[in-house]
């Protein structure tokens, strides 16, 4: 037993030691699973070696994620869910046996670079109403002494990602934290500080301008604006470093104004809303990128980046809910199956993103309408659907918004098809859908093949000969019509 002790405490000081070396700030992304379609965790983790990110923000603690991760030597946020913290909060044999299964049993020779755990996950949202927040200090200090008692606490960091919207002002100078937060933001960030932790942040020029019309669209990206906002002797250029310096005065005001402070989430979408596309992601994240290491700081802490930034996010999630938006499924810079959206030079060696390589695709079919089939009564089968896959695509703003009616109603039935698995029978729609061979994508809009996290794919059917032949009428029907 003392042996065992002694080799943990040694290894921990290894640990310990290794991360004083690493004082860089660095681009690393998010990397969120709320998808119909998963690539195996370890086709992700090669993706992520191969555009060179060392730094990667998990929302949970999923076994496969974790063990794919180990010895990759690429360090690690996990997360808890808010829907944990009322436990984790109450008793500190739920926070023990959390930290055993998702940190400690992890934190070996040759296993995960775990350096913080996430304590809920924007917590304090307006939307909420408050209902995490008396979980949250509870939560913190049973997680740490269980840290503690793995000998752990000295190596992996607690932290408590806040939305922007926990602070407020109309000028960054004025900055403070809500009135109905002070008091705990104090108590927060006075624990953080205490155990050398970061605060961290998650900010979206985005919604500021999808959420407001008035809202100057230059000032949300990084090539320079005519609406830019003077706050004394400080000129803001950016809507990034107004919200960035509006936390330092907030954070000032509780008597903390030297927080290390960490981007949690920053990004830009690809669809899903107007002004949702590739150019401004790219122009916005390549933007974002070039200005944070080009260390110049912000007003209030010239030549002081953030500590590290994390994108959000790696890949498309389908399955996210769409109540804020039908962009929520689009923020990937790749796309679902790995593959890059759009040039970007993340600052980490490679000019351009790499993409994934095995991923293991389903077969090359899609499902179609029918053209020789009535289409008058096909609504609830659209509504069906599309309630279950995502189509968010086909919405305003989106990249199938104009691709025609009978365009969306095969959108629709391939995205419910790819999302069964190609089952022929999710095909059918009483005669109204077809499986072809041929991809019907058109221009921008994409109709996927899903992609299987599974071992092994199942054997072709016995039917699929008949599916090619009709697959071949099929195209031979469009190419004369």
């Amino acid at each position: 037993m003392l042996r065992r002790r002694l080799e943990a405490a040694l290894h921990c000081l290894f640990l310990l030691l290794g991360s004083f070396m690493v004082v860089e700030s660095a681009i690393g992304v998010n990397w969120g699973t709320i998808s119909f379609h998963k690539m195996k965790p370890s086709t992700v983790v090669d993706l992520l070696k191969s555009n060179r990110v060392e730094k990667v923000k998990l929302f949970d603690a999923d076994s496969r994620v974790l063990k794919a991760l180990m010895g990759s030597g690429i360090q690690v946020m996990v997360g808890i869910p808010n829907e944990m913290l009322a436990s984790l909060s109450s008793s500190s044999l739920a926070s023990d046996l959390w930290v055993r299964q998702n940190v400690s049993s992890y934190v070996v020779k040759g296993g995960v670079d775990i350096r913080y755990v996430a304590v809920g996950n924007e917590p304090f949202l307006t939307s909420y109403n408050g209902e995490y927040q008396s979980y949250i200090m509870p939560a913190l200090l049973n997680i740490q002494q269980s840290l503690a008692k793995a000998n752990l606490a000295s190596y992996v960091k607690l932290v408590v990602p806040c939305n922007a919207d926990a602070y407020e002002s109309s000028l960054p100078s004025q900055g403070a934290f809500r009135p109905e937060l002070t008091q705990l933001m104090t108590q927060i960030v006075s624990f953080l500080n205490s155990n050398g932790s970061p605060f961290i942040v998650n900010i979206y020029p985005f919604l500021s301008l999808y959420g407001n019309s008035d809202f100057p669209q230059d000032y949300a990206f990084f090539e320079g604006t005519t609406h830019a906002v003077t706050d004394g002797s400080n000129v803001y250029y950016n809507a990034f470093d107004g919200n960035y310096d509006t936390l330092v005065s907030a954070l000032t005001k509780i008597g903390f104004g030297q927080m290390p402070i960490v981007i949690g989430e920053v990004g830009w979408p690809t669809d899903g809303a107007m002004g949702a596309n590739l150019t401004a992601a790219r122009v916005f994240n390549q933007g974002l990128i070039n200005h944070v290491l080009s260390n110049k700081g912000t007003p209030l802490r010239p030549g002081v980046p953030p500590v590290d930034v994390y994108l959000f996010s790696l890949l498309d999630e389908g399955a996210k809910s769409v109540l804020p938006g039908n962009f929520e499924r689009h923020w990937g810079i790749f796309s679902f199956d790995g593959q890059a959206k759009y040039p970007l030079n993340l600052g980490l060696g490679n000019k351009v993103l790499k993409n994934a390589k095995n991923v293991e695709y389903l077969p090359s079919r899609w499902c179609v309408a029918n053209p020789f089939r009535d289409l008058t009564d096909v609504t609830n089968h659209i509504k069906l659907a599309c309630s279950v896959a995502d189509c968010s695509t086909l919405n305003y703003g989106g990249s199938c918004n104009g691709i025609g009616a009978k365009g969306n109603i095969s959108y629709a039935f391939n995205s419910y098809y790819q999302l069964q698995m190609q089952n022929e029978k999710s095909c059918e729609f009483d005669g109204l859908g077809m499986i072809t061979f041929r991809d019907p994508s058109i221009g921008e809009c994409r109709f996927l093949v899903g992609v299987t996290d599974n071992r092994s794919l199942s054997s072709r059917s016995s039917g699929e000969s008949a599916l090619i032949w009709v697959s071949i009428l099929w195209v031979f029907w469009t190419l004369i019509l």
